[in-house]
């Protein structure tokens, strides 16, 4: 079994803290190999002085579902006080420091640049560099590790909360190493201290590690959903349902007006490695076509080792834009939230300009090839930060 960072922390390298008046990130995925919350690790040792929480979107007990603001609040089980970093502040700032020494981070990744509490981990090391305060990653296994590293890497000028500091899509680091880079690459000069974990292979998918999978947020509930998110992701930016309010998140995709039988023909006949379809049938109880008889496709993984999450992704959003004029992008004041996660509007103008006779398949290529340059740079970069 994979030791963790956590783990490693309280019965290796105690010293790291010991005696520092500490706040926690963390969420419900913060557990050791035995689930026990990381809150009450640390809150019930003598040894160290847990004085305040911080919790990311979702809350601190992951009780509060994707984009609703979280409030200030007092933890139920602990007392103490916690402050949120997905309300009217998503920033550390020098004031919510002020009685603190060291600010702990442990919260389980998914690998995917899309992901908000990357940023929440970025914000923190802006944050207590600018306190003079220390930050400590408990770090924590890649999900996805073997997956290739996928995607273009996103521009400052996309840069927002679900994508930012130049990552690529599926960016191959542990929570620690992206710490490591993300403080080093852009200058930010956090007093940044890493605990490793043991016996962690990149090649590892989370099954291989013997550690119980807690989802990190309410619609990651496997690590199977996890493998295909980096590329059903970009449905968020449609007016088609990327089942959330379902049971199988990412997985389901649809909406009331698709053929689903159709649709899953046409995406069985594309020849994607690792994946098979079906026609799908669900009715999301909450989230986009709420309590609606939504029409689709899931998407199975039968062999992960082949599977290209990107590629699946992208061939499956071109299928419906190029069949079905009903699908849209969803714009807001501030422009396409799709080219927000795809980092510019390439993505979606190759598709809204697709010859109709083109093969979806043949579209997500020509998608992922104008990237290529990108992930050269990155694979460059992102050798330096390599633990394990």
């Amino acid at each position: 079994m994979v030791r963790l960072g956590v783990e490693r922390l309280l019965d290796e390298r105690a010293d790291v803290v010991e005696g520092d008046r500490l706040g926690l990130i963390t969420n419900p995925s913060g557990t050791d190999s035995d689930l026990t919350p990381t809150i009450d690790l640390l809150n019930d040792r003598d040894a160290f002085d847990l004085r305040k929480l911080f919790g990311p979107e979702h809350g601190i007990r992951g009780d509060v579902q994707a984009g609703v603001k979280v409030d200030d609040s007092t933890d139920d089980r602990t007392g103490l006080p916690v402050k949120s970093l997905y309300g009217e502040q998503r920033r550390l700032r020098p004031e919510m420091l002020a009685d603190i020494d060291t600010v702990v981070y442990d919260m389980q990744d998914v690998g995917c640049r899309f992901y908000t509490l990357i940023y929440t981990l970025a914000y923190a090391l802006e944050g207590t560099a600018e306190a003079n305060k220390r930050i400590v990653v408990l770090d924590r296994p890649n999900p996805i590790s073997p997956l290739p590293v996928t995607g273009n890497r996103i521009g400052e000028e996309f840069s927002s909360f679900v994508g930012g500091y130049e990552l690529p899509i599926v960016h191959g680091l542990t929570i620690g190493e992206l710490a490591t880079y993300l403080n080093e690459e852009f200058d930010i000069g956090a007093d940044l201290d890493v605990v490793e974990m043991r016996d962690w292979s990149r090649s590892d998918w989370f099954s291989d590690t013997g550690l119980p999978w807690v989802y990190p947020s309410p619609n990651m509930p496997t690590p199977g959903t996890a493998t295909l998110y980096p590329g059903m992701c970009f449905f968020e930016g449609t007016n088609l349902s990327e089942g959330r309010g379902t049971t199988k998140p990412f997985e389901l995709v649809g909406a009331p007006w698709v053929d689903a039988d159709a649709w899953a023909t046409e995406l069985s006949e594309q020849g994607l490695k690792g994946v098979a379809f079906r026609p799908a049938y669900f009715s999301p109880t909450f989230s986009k076509h709420e309590r609606e008889n939504v029409t689709g496709v899931q998407v199975h993984v039968l062999d992960r080792d082949a599977v290209n999450p990107v590629t699946v992704g992208l061939t499956v959003l071109a299928s419906a834009f190029m069949t079905d004029d009903q699908c849209e992008w969803i714009e807001y004041d501030d422009g396409f939230f799709v080219d927000k996660l795809a980092g510019g509007s390439y993505l979606r103008e190759t598709i809204d300009d697709a010859d109709t006779a083109s093969e979806p398949i043949d579209i997500a290529a020509e998608i992922t090839e104008h990237w290529e340059d990108d992930l050269a740079e990155f694979a460059d970069v992102r050798g330096n930060y390599r633990r394990y």
